[in-house]
This record gives structure tokens, C-alpha cells and sequence, in this order.
């Protein structure tokens, strides 16, 4: 049996806080490349308020989460973004750096960045036509997926940022 989620109630002002930071990221996601070079501070930037906006959304227990992934698209837009992000892609977790000797970084910006916008993308598209598994299927991600996601790549964007390389 699933865990119950926390959804959203479609009604209120942090729902539509979601739905318009959600839109947000995922057009800006869909925008990176090369000849956008202020993309990854517009995503620095948005991504804490889509953690606020999540974090302040009202919500009731109801245990379903369902929605299919499109695995060649998910990892096409990983690819790509992989490739743009280069040598500011990698990080290490906590555990890394508490390993022997390790020196392999485990983190990925560009997975996370995907993970949220797959998630955020097929929330937008049910949306339309049923909110309340639309936000159920959100707000379980988020709960259980990808708001670790969200969380490391808050952190290291944080960490680009005070090293000069966001840019």
C-alpha cells in the first residue's frame, strides 16, 4: 500500500503560485543552450521560490501517485543539458567526501534540473484536464522524489554562485 501524499487544494493562492513557477521553469528549461547564457541564473534564481511555493501550499492526505515518463525524452533533455552545463554538472554529495579516498562525484545539476522538469511538465499537461491528480501527483513527488532533487540543486547552484561559475 502507498504512503499517503500531501495534495494540494486547487483552489488556493499557493496552488497558483506552483502552476506559475512551474510554467516558469519549464519554459526555462526548455530554453537552455548555448546562446542563452543568463539561463542558469534565471533557474538559480526560480528555484528557490518554486521550494517556497511548494512548501506553502495547503494540503490533505490522499494516497495515489501515477503518471507515465517518457524515458527517451527524459534522457534526451538530460543529454542536453549535461552537455551545456560540462564542467559545472558534477558535485558531491555529503556521503562522497566522507568516503576513503573518494573522489567520484555522485551529483548530477543535470539530473536534477530534468527530474524537476519532467515531473513539473507532466503536472502541467494533467492539469488541464484533472487538477487534483494533476497537484496529488506533485505534491507525492515532491514529498518523495524529486524535492531532493530541488534541494541539491538549490545547493549546488549556491556553490557555483559563490565560486564565480553560474555564468
Amino acid at each position: 500500500m502507498n504512503a499517503p501524499s500531501l495534495t494540494p487544494c486547487p483552489s488556493d493562492a499557493g496552488t497558483r503560485e506552483v502552476l506559475s513557477v512551474a510554467r516558469r521553469y519549464c519554459e526555462l528549461i526548455e530554453s537552455a543552450g548555448p546562446d542563452n547564457a543568463s539561463w542558469l541564473r534565471r533557474v538559480a534564481q526560480l528555484l528557490p521560490r518554486l521550494h517556497a511555493a511548494m512548501a506553502s501550499v495547503a494540503a490533505v492526505a490522499i494516497a495515489r501517485h501515477d503518471h507515465p515518463v517518457d524515458l527517451d525524452a527524459r534522457f534526451d533533455l538530460f543529454s542536453r543539458l549535461r552537455q551545456l552545463l560540462a564542467e559545472r554538472d558534477g558535485y558531491f554529495l555529503e556521503f562522497d567526501r566522507a568516503q576513503d579516498g573518494a573522489e567520484a562525484m555522485s551529483g548530477s545539476l543535470a539530473d536534477d534540473l530534468t527530474d524537476i522538469y519532467c515531473e513539473l511538465k507532466t503536472g502541467l499537461r494533467v492539469y488541464e484536464t484533472d487538477r487534483a491528480r494533476a497537484l496529488d501527483a506533485w505534491a507525492t513527488g515532491y514529498e518523495y522524489h524529486w524535492g531532493r532533487h530541488l534541494v541539491d540543486a538549490e545547493r549546488h547552484l549556491a556553490v557555483l554562485t559563490a565560486t564565480n561559475r553560474l555564468d
